[in-house]
């Protein structure tokens, strides 16, 4: 059986991406993206859902997410899931799905605006062996 990891969403940042730095020196930016689905109920109403996706890049194009978005700036990214696990403080154990991104592209928000796509596969810093 073969198996397939993608994701692809288009939203908006719902804060400022934020940039730290692996100890190789490997730039890294962590954003959280939201997406909204608008549906008709039941009744007739309008209903909305609004999903909200924890995002990371590696490499130089995470210097450029960095530097050119901004909470409330849509993006489009493409990429794949990874399950993260871990020990909470108060000794809890923790799981979250994030979205390693590997492509993206900026959409124009109305004004003048940059588009760029990419491929980050050759910045990941590890591939399947990333530190998160």
């Amino acid at each position: 059986m073969s198996n397939f990891n993608k994701v692809i969403l288009l939203g908006r940042l719902t804060r400022d991406p934020k940039l730290s730095f692996l100890p190789s020196n490997t730039p890294v930016v962590e954003f959280s993206l939201a997406t909204s689905r608008k549906f008709k109920k039941q009744d007739g109403s309008q209903g909305e859902e609004v999903c909200f996706a924890d995002c990371q890049m590696f490499g130089k194009r995470a210097e450029v997410i960095n530097k050119y978005l901004h909470k409330g700036d849509p993006l489009f990214v493409e990429g794949r899931l990874k399950y993260e696990t871990w020990d909470a403080p108060d000794g809890s154990k923790r799981s979250k799905l994030r979205v390693l991104v590997e492509n993206f592209e900026f959409i124009n928000n109305g004004s003048q605006g940059q588009t760029e796509s990419t491929d980050s596969k050759t910045d990941d810093p590890g591939g399947s062996n990333c530190p998160f």
